[in-house]
């Protein structure tokens, strides 16, 4: 792992840590298991992270975790290598998915959600096991756009990634530091870096699914307007809740205008957000 900083790695590193910050994905004495896959994303969300967490002002532990899934011909040993020369703390989880995922995936259908609920449920016992609170995720802006796209062309959802949430049993955060980087810059920094990416045979076995015509269409529309991602990332960051159609957001916006005012939070008593040192590199 690299302490040498490229202008594209420092603006990660800048986008990341207003994400934390505007967020507050990070607190003293958090354990937070990093899932590594593999991919560009997982390998840059590790190494941003581990830089970060050398120049927080708080503490926070960070261990990698690696899924493998038993796919044929795959083959983990340059991710091993790596994470041992990086002298991070890690763990490799060795689980057949793959199998369960071709025997539970109708035909034509996208081995996408069986594989993500039973990569998520090993991700949940293994930070249970290892004492993490919180497990941080590689997605990042475009993966936020693309979803906000596909739910609302084949779900009629206006929905998207958030940056994080606590679990549905409440005991972890989920958390995306990398939610609000461009993947393009992704892809600059991982290739300098020469990360040793594994393909996932099971995702990149299937083609024309949903997004990655979700994908197309952005690059279509950026071709035209330049600026369209970064103004669509803007968008989710600038909603209007009172403009919409859904009765219950309209219904508590009404109810908020409703309240007294001295019954509202007075936003100087309410903490500050989780400031981390800038990156001085």
């Amino acid at each position: 792992m690299s302490e040498k900083t490229s202008p594209v790695t420092a603006r990660l590193a800048r986008t990341m840590t207003k994400t934390l910050a505007r967020y507050q994905l990070l607190a003293q004495n958090d354990t937070v298991l990093v899932a590594v896959s593999g991919g560009k994303d997982s390998y840059t969300l590790l190494e941003l992270l581990e830089r970060a967490r050398k120049r927080a002002p708080f503490r926070f532990r960070i261990i990698a975790v690696h899924l493998d899934q038993q796919q044929p011909g795959y083959d983990g040993e340059p991710l091993r290598k790596w994470l041992i020369s990086s002298k991070l703390d890690f763990e490799i989880v060795r689980e057949d998915t793959y199998s369960t995922v071709l025997e539970r995936t109708r035909s034509g259908k996208s081995y996408c959600a069986v594989c993500s609920r039973m990569r998520r449920g090993i991700l949940y016992t293994t930070a249970e096991r290892l004492g993490c609170n919180k497990i941080a995720l590689g997605h990042h802006r475009d993966d936020a756009l693309e979803t906000l796209m596909m739910n609302l062309f084949f779900s009629g959802k206006l929905e998207t990634m958030p940056a994080g949430y606590r679990t549905d049993d409440g005991r972890f955060d989920v958390i995306r530091p990398l939610i609000e980087c461009a993947e393009s810059d992704i892809i600059e920094h991982a290739s300098a870096a020469a990360y040793p990416i594994l393909p996932c045979n099971l995702c990149g076995s299937q083609s024309g699914m949903q997004r990655q015509a979700m994908g197309d269409l952005l690059r279509e529309l950026e071709h035209k307007h330049p600026n369209v991602r970064a103004t669509m990332l803007n968008a989710l960051r600038n909603v209007s809740p009172t403009h919409l159609l859904d009765r219950r957001l309209l219904a508590m916006a009404q109810d908020t205008q409703e309240r007294p005012h001295e019954e509202n939070q007075d936003s100087s008593a309410m903490p500050d957000l989780v400031q981390l040192r800038r990156d001085r590199h």
